[in-house]
């Protein structure tokens, strides 16, 4: 059953069944969080990232895609970097594609697009860094095949 989650047991088993991520709305400057998130992710996880911003066509040394759409892959999770007006269109581009869950990063809350995401069958984690929960529950993450 999907959900926006809350406790740390059901964010630990998110992030281990979680394998491909479209980080939507990074920069290529490196000051700019989804940058800095993006490169520990890079480093530290297990996550394989994909990178979305009709703006750029690399960044971090990997290829960047004008939507989620255009990602050759199948996405596990959908994690945005946008605006509060933004996140109801990344939202709908997220079901389209078939994506299994959505982060909508620290600072960023949007009830009516994680209630929809959540009724589409998607889980939705909310107003919380991936990156911080990553290293905060590192020893509870358990990758899967």
């Amino acid at each position: 059953m999907s959900k926006v989650i809350t406790s740390d047991n059901e964010l630990a088993q998110l992030l281990s069944k979680t394998k491909r991520v479209a980080v939507v709305g990074i920069s290529d400057k490196e000051d700019r969080p989804s940058n800095g998130v993006s490169r520990w992710l890079m480093r530290n996880s297990h996550l394989e990232l994909y990178f979305v911003n009709p703006a750029l066509t690399t960044v971090l040394g990997q290829p960047c895609y004008a939507s989620l759409a255009d990602i050759p892959d199948p996405i596990d999770m959908v994690d945005i970097f946008r605006k509060v007006s933004d996140i109801p269109a990344v939202v709908d581009e997220a079901i389209a594609i078939g994506a299994k869950s959505i982060w909508i990063q620290l600072g960023l809350v949007d009830e009516a697009s994680a209630t929809r995401a959540v009724n589409a069958g998607l889980d939705v984690a909310m107003d919380l860094c991936i990156k911080v929960e990553y290293e905060r529950l590192a020893n509870s993450i358990s990758p899967q095949e």
